[in-house]
């Protein structure tokens, strides 16, 4: 049993003193995500990785009665929550500077790990993903670890338990679906 798990379970039996060291255990991993998340954002963004990894740390404190069961599972409900506070943001830039228009996107456009995603196409994504989960739950986590977290093919599927080959058709399928949800936005 991992160090993480061992906390995690401290956790949950209703340690204070284990969510402490739980944050200095992940907070590395934490900021090397919100890094890469603040990697997609334009020049000039304001919101640092500190930032960001403080606000999730505060989102998934204030979850009463959350508990996670791996490493891996607190460290999804960290990226989810990470996520969470970059569309937030968009959503807000949006409203003040665009009037929430729709704007047709092109899946082909929008490439993993790119670096500079405007908060119009993250909003796109976020909605189609969004509306894939209700559809097909797993296949939009391996999205969602690819797309807003950049691992590559193998770690997302490790992440999630599956083979390589697995995710590789998970996420041939995912980005076909996705294809078509963005292209019908218009």
């Amino acid at each position: 049993m991992s160090d993480v798990t061992q906390l995690l379970g401290d956790i949950n039996r209703g340690s204070a003193k284990a969510a402490n060291e739980l944050l200095d255990v992940v907070y590395a991993e934490l900021r090397k995500r919100a890094a890469h998340y603040l990697g997609h954002e334009r020049p000039g963004q304001t919101l640092q990785a500190t930032a960001l990894v403080h606000e999730a740390w505060l989102r998934l404190g204030g979850s009463e009665g959350q508990q996670w069961n791996s490493e891996t599972h607190f460290l999804a409900a960290a990226t989810k929550a990470m996520r969470r506070i970059l569309i937030d943001r968009a959503r807000s830039k949006a409203r003040v500077k665009h009037g929430e228009g729709e704007h047709p996107l092109n899946l082909d456009d929008v490439d993993v790990a790119t670096t500079d995603m405007d908060a119009d196409t993250l909003l796109a994504v976020n909605d189609a993903l969004d509306k894939f989960a209700q559809e097909d739950p797993d296949k939009a986590k391996l999205v969602e670890l690819r797309y807003f977290v950049g691992m590559s093919i193998p770690e997302a599927g490790k992440a999630l338990g599956i083979s390589e080959s697995t995710a590789k058709r998970q996420w041939a399928y995912a980005r076909a679906w996705l294809y078509e949800e963005l292209n019908n936005r218009a």
